[in-house]
């Protein structure tokens, strides 16, 4: 007779099914491919259910609000990049075939990782995304980079490389009967301050002569608010970005744009930085973004059917995240930047001995003092030196001729026309020369070292130069002597500097173009002076 089973041994036999089933479960998971797809497919669809809004299916967010956590912002293979609605960001985003992390990017084709493009137009959102770690590169300008380094100080950012210059994206605007710098003297200008508007503004007025304190700032909280409020006609002038230049002064008739980095062509350099610590750990990969970086702006800067691409990669991006752009403003946005080149990162950097433009350094410790000295930056800014991380550039070997650096403008030699051409900016010098002299002593050349040299550099404009004495002696060798002491300032800048003679035109107006009373020791002083005049185009 069958005997019946007690309760414990039901309770044993229970226990040895379910762990039959759950082996043979794991073994078929684990070891089958069927099995193995089931489960990618199942934690792929717990990965979306965790982040809620994550459209990506290889990313992660990190939720560490750690700003010192080196580790956070980027899962093994995909590196987050903030950037801003602008074109000068192309070349990443071109080498990526768009702004998500995909692996039809060149970056995972060439180099073996994805790159994700998040777009941050908030500037306060985007550095608390950077502190956060939730982006891993974030833009920055480095002339306004001096005002926010102290409050990045926690999370030790460093550059690691330069993507452009504005090169007609940012612009000053005038109303009517506004046509030079010192048309701007006690005029209300809208501009939003510690920002590339406010560092163009501030280098515009001081190659005219007046500084920030000759104006009366009406701050905004972009440049886009700064054209609205030029609009509707509260202000006399704004600093703003392109297309609002355009829009703004069709809006404001007999309105004009004043000057624009066209002219004011190293000004305002776009630039990425990163936590020194994620740069140290994820050097490698870093090295190999910064390359294909450079090489989709050498292609786009080289080939039109390359340049073609971008501006669609970027319409189409820009529109699905709200920003309404075609195919032809793509391609003017990208139009108003230079993308630079690793050659031109090598200048930069500071890696070119030969180069005597602007480099990083330059722009940087300048802007820091500029800033410094108008009260907008607390405590101590770094040195250039301590926030260069130039490793990128030095271990990247790109040679081809679209990726040597940009050559610099070309001037044809200076007609009469040019000789009476409306100057947009005059910068007066009080240089000393011996009676009788035309050679420039030392301290001559520390004056326009010091007062000139540097705007020279950053805007790439015609220079007339004029020299000017007061009306002591005879009216024609006064001419003559006033021509060859500014021919001798021109010389100094083409042998010292290494600027186009072509770039210069060289005026002698001797004792007729006073600027005080030549009845004074006083006046007669001021009026043996120098004028650098930057031309308009």
């Amino acid at each position: 007779m069958a005997r019946r089973l007690t309760t414990f041994s039901k309770f044993l036999i229970t226990l040895l099914i379910i762990g039959a089933i759950a082996f043979l479960g794991r073994y078929f998971l684990t070891q089958t491919d069927v099995g193995k797809g089931l489960a990618d497919k199942a934690g792929i669809e717990e990965s979306k259910g965790d982040t809620g809004s994550n459209a990506n299916p290889g990313s992660t967010t990190n939720t560490n609000t750690n700003p010192g956590n080196t580790n956070s912002g980027s899962s093994d293979d995909v590196i987050r990049v903030g950037v801003v609605t602008w074109g000068g960001y192309a070349g990443g985003q071109y080498f990526n075939e768009g702004f998500e992390a995909s692996k039809n990017s060149r970056f995972y084709k060439d180099y073996g990782f994805q790159v994700e493009f998040k777009v941050l137009d908030d500037f306060e959102a985007s550095r608390n995304a950077f502190r956060a770690g939730e982006v891993d590169l974030l833009w920055a300008t480095i002339d306004a980079f001096p005002t926010e380094v102290g409050a990045l100080s926690a999370v030790d950012p460093v550059i690691v490389f330069q993507a452009d210059w504005s090169r007609g994206g940012d612009a000053i605007i005038a109303r009517r009967g506004i046509t030079r710098v010192s048309d701007l003297k006690g005029k209300n200008i809208a501009v939003a301050e510690l920002t590339p508007s406010h560092s163009f503004l501030i280098w515009l007025l001081e190659a005219g002569g007046l500084s920030i304190n000759d104006v009366t700032i009406k701050p905004q909280a972009s440049a886009v608010d700064a054209a609205e409020v030029f609009k509707s006609g509260r202000v006399d002038a704004a600093v703003v970005w392109s297309p609002d230049d355009i829009l703004a002064t069709k809006a404001v008739p007999g309105s004009r744009i004043l000057e624009s980095t066209r002219s004011a062509a190293y000004i305002i350099a776009d630039v990425f930085m990163a936590k020194r610590g994620w740069a140290d750990k994820n050097q490698d990969r870093l090295q190999k973004l910064y390359e294909g970086w450079m090489r989709g702006a050498a292609e786009i800067n080289s080939n039109s059917s390359s340049r073609k691409k971008a501006a669609e990669i970027l319409s189409r991006e820009f529109t699905e995240r709200g920003t309404a752009l075609n195919p032809a403003e793509a391609a003017e946005m990208i139009g108003n930047v230079r993308l630079v080149t690793h050659g031109d990162n090598k200048n930069f950097f500071k890696l070119n001995n030969d180069y005597k433009g602007v480099n990083g350094n330059t722009l940087y410790s300048t802007m820091g003092n500029k800033y410094a000295d108008l009260g907008f930056v607390e405590g101590r800014i770094p040195a250039w030196r301590q926030i260069a991380y130039p490793k990128l550039v030095v271990n990247t070997n790109l040679t081809s001729p679209a990726d040597f650096p940009e050559k610099g403008k070309t001037y044809a030699k200076a007609t009469k026309a040019d000789e009476k051409k409306e100057a947009l900016a005059t910068k007066e010098l009080s240089i000393s020369f011996r009676t009788g002299e035309f050679q420039l002593d030392e301290n001559a050349k520390y004056i326009i070292d010091k007062e000139f040299v540097e705007i020279a550099k950053v805007f790439n404009s015609r220079i007339r130069i004029e020299g000017n004495t007061d009306n002591t002696g005879n009216r024609a060798s006064n001419q003559r002597l006033s021509e060859k002491r500014a021919q001798a300032v021109a010389d100094y800048l083409v042998e010292t500097h290494g600027m186009s003679p072509n770039r210069f035109i060289v005026i002698g107006n001797g004792p007729d173009q006073p600027v005080a009373d030549n009845n004074t020791e006083a006046g007669r002083a001021k009026n043996r002076r120098t004028d650098f005049e930057l031309l308009t185009d």
